[in-house]
């Protein structure tokens, strides 16, 4: 297990860089450069078991090598700063890696054989000179849910995982190869921790998939594409492409604070479509105050088959062998009285023409 933890204080004087102790042949991995007024915390660990599978040559061949172009001509220096970079402490952390110098091709593959033969100074010389790649990498993904610190950590992971897979034998550029390793410890980490409802990694590749294809889509015919051209182009049937829309969406908090003053939340401008109105509240009490007093001009019994009939106690309505049961009487005698009540309450010029104004 490797653990690699940067501790950073705000002020006082600069400590000693620090080791700490690990087993197997990743005994000891050191932390360079340790200054004040640097502050967040770096923690690498081991990839998953189930990430143990060697990457092939022909995907390492196809990997883009811009990220080395990026190191080695300075272009990563010269961008400007994203917002994210622009805070502090990763503003300070981009400073501090760059004074360690870039490996040329020989001293990779000289500090890969002292790798194979146990030597930890070659892992952790290996590892500060790559800092600025996974740095590179991680800037790739942000506003993808996790924070740049959290990038840089999980990208971090990949490259100490690229560290104990590379074979220099093969040819390769290190950097190349490490990038993989990187990008699937960044990916992997945005499936598993950027949402608030997890989904499998391999429903996330194959969410990522269907962005792609649709962005190459809509470029090419110069319109959204349609869910049957994107499930042709996936290889799947449309059912599939409505799927993955649907796992794609992402839950928003109705708590995100709204506003620069951020006094209120997204909440406070969602109507609540199941609660009524005001109005609507007032309208159904005058309307029930009003059925009451109707009611009370036929007799108790015909009141109460009425109420039980058409569910004015308690929103049920009843069956005529229901209410004849509770009465004790026939079916036939209950639609006799609800027959009489009926007609008392449709009297021309009644009270009950009022009631069409509340349902008007």
């Amino acid at each position: 297990m490797v653990t690699r933890n940067t501790s950073v204080r705000n002020s006082g004087p600069a400590t000693q860089p620090r080791r700490t102790t690990t087993t197997g042949s990743w005994a000891r991995v050191s932390n360079a450069n340790d200054r004040a007024g640097r502050t967040g915390s770096l923690r690498v660990r081991p990839a998953p078991r189930d990430e143990e599978n060697v990457l092939s040559p022909s995907e390492v061949a196809q990997a883009t090598v811009e990220e080395d172009a990026e190191l080695e001509t300075g272009q990563e220096e010269a961008r400007p700063a994203d917002t994210a970079l622009a805070t502090d402490p990763a503003h300070l952390y981009l400073k501090e890696i760059a004074r360690t110098p870039l490996l040329t091709r020989e001293q990779e593959v000289e500090l890969a054989r002292r790798i194979e033969q146990g030597d930890v100074a070659a892992v952790e010389e290996m590892v500060r000179a790559n800092l600025r790649l996974v740095v590179s990498v991680a800037r790739r993904y942000l506003g993808r849910g996790l924070s740049f610190t959290d990038l840089i950590q999980e990208g971090n992971i990949g490259l100490m995982r690229a560290i104990q897979k590379f074979d220099w034998r093969r040819g390769f550029k290190f950097s190349t190869y490490a990038t993989w390793w990187i990008r699937q410890a960044i990916t992997r980490a945005i499936a598993d921790q950027s949402r608030t409802i997890r989904i499998p990694v391999h429903v996330s590749e194959t969410i990522n998939r269907f962005t792609r294809i649709t962005q190459e889509l809509s470029q090419q015919l110069g319109r959204m594409p349609t869910p049957a051209e994107i499930a042709q182009r996936l290889g799947v049937n449309v059912d599939k492409v409505h799927n993955l829309i649907r796992a794609g969406q992402r839950p928003i908090s109705l708590e995100i604070p709204v506003g620069e003053e951020e006094e209120t939340q997204l909440g406070d401008f969602i109507a609540d479509e199941v609660s009524r109105t005001p109005y609507e509240a007032a309208a159904q009490i005058m309307l029930r105050q009003e059925v009451e007093e109707i009611l009370d001009t036929l007799t108790p019994r015909e009141k109460q088959v009425i109420e039980l009939r058409f569910g004015l106690d308690n929103g049920k309505q009843r069956t005529l062998e229901e209410v004849g049961i509770i009465f004790g009487i026939s079916r036939e005698r209950i639609r006799q009285i609800e027959a009489e009540a009926l007609r008392k309450l449709r009297v021309p010029g009644g009270r009950l023409s009022q009631l069409r104004e509340y349902v008007d």
